[in-house]
């Protein structure tokens, strides 16, 4: 399903699980994957546990809107401090999940981010915190120097030229994800291969990615506003994240009052299916305590 969100009638797709009457459990994917990024199986393990997860796709990712006619986007020049080729910012995105709750009519959400959705829910809690009753940020960072920052065989598991065909997506997706995953746990290719060629049936806009990418650089330090924060918060990250340094995550709970952080040993930048029990009992306790002290 889509709908139009905000003065500017941008149109979010989304999918809402569960029942309607359980706590709405928003979540916000990281850079470049569409809503199933959040598999079905995690999604049906938080649904087991009295939650309703609502999963969308950002602007500029799979069925909602892509932002062509912005100006094309230029990410060394944005990570050198150029800065004219963003065409909006992480409190655009915050904004739109806003704005699918409201299309949703509700008033409020706990919301859980992944990695660059981390960010986006930070920014949500920070400049919406009416809306949020609670937040998880997953395999993320403060947008702070020094913290989060990843490992050169990351960077180079990312490097080279967008993949054109469906074939070429799958594969750099299932090389990525075997550089950037979980050293500690089984490697599912043929579920990595599903989504990639999932992802790439419905939309695929190597643009829209690195719109989103300029947008997250040019949205900087959160540290201070986090300092601000009010609300019952959970930072779950894996010590063998090569994409987002674990620092990132241990900074994000140094840096909001209270919070909480879960660390998993041989966890990287996924979510490994043998973790998915574990890790939903986390994000379902913390909204659980927060409704009952709502």
């Amino acid at each position: 399903m889509a709908v139009n969100v905000g003065p500017a009638g941008i149109e979010v797709a989304y999918e809402r699980w569960g029942d309607a009457q359980d706590p709405p459990v928003l979540l916000v994917m990281g850079l470049a994957l569409q809503m199933h990024g959040w598999p079905d199986g995690f999604c049906a393990e938080l649904t087991r546990r009295g939650v309703q997860p609502v999963r969308f796709d950002n602007r500029d990712v799979g069925l909602s809107s892509h932002f062509r006619d912005a100006p094309v986007p230029d990410v060394p020049a944005a990570l050198a401090g150029d800065l004219s080729s963003v065409a909006y910012s992480l409190s655009d995105m915050a904004a739109d999940a806003v704005g699918l709750l409201d299309a949703l009519g509700l008033d409020g959400a706990h919301v859980v981010g992944m990695s660059l959705g981390g960010a986006i829910a930070q920014t949500m809690a920070i400049e919406h915190p009416g809306r949020v009753r609670s937040l998880t940020s997953m395999m993320s960072t403060t947008g702070g120097p020094g913290v989060g920052l990843p490992d050169p065989r990351a960077l180079s598991a990312l490097a080279g030229p967008p993949p054109r065909s469906r074939e070429e997506v799958v594969e750099r997706m299932v090389h990525s994800v075997r550089v950037l995953g979980s050293p500690g746990f089984a490697f599912d290719e043929d579920a990595v291969r599903e989504r990639a060629g999932r992802a790439f049936d419905r939309s695929y806009d190597p643009l829209g990615v690195a719109r989103q990418a300029v947008a997250s650089v040019a949205s900087g330090d959160r540290t201070a506003r986090l300092r601000s924060l009010l609300l019952p918060t959970l930072v779950i990250h894996g010590a063998d994240d090569p994409l987002c340094h674990v620092s990132g995550g241990r900074a994000t709970a140094e840096a909001v009052p209270g919070a909480e952080l879960a660390v998993f040993a041989g966890m990287g930048h996924d979510l490994p299916r043998a973790l998915w029990p574990e890790i939903a009992a986390l994000i379902t306790g913390l909204v659980h305590r927060a409704e009952a002290a709502r």
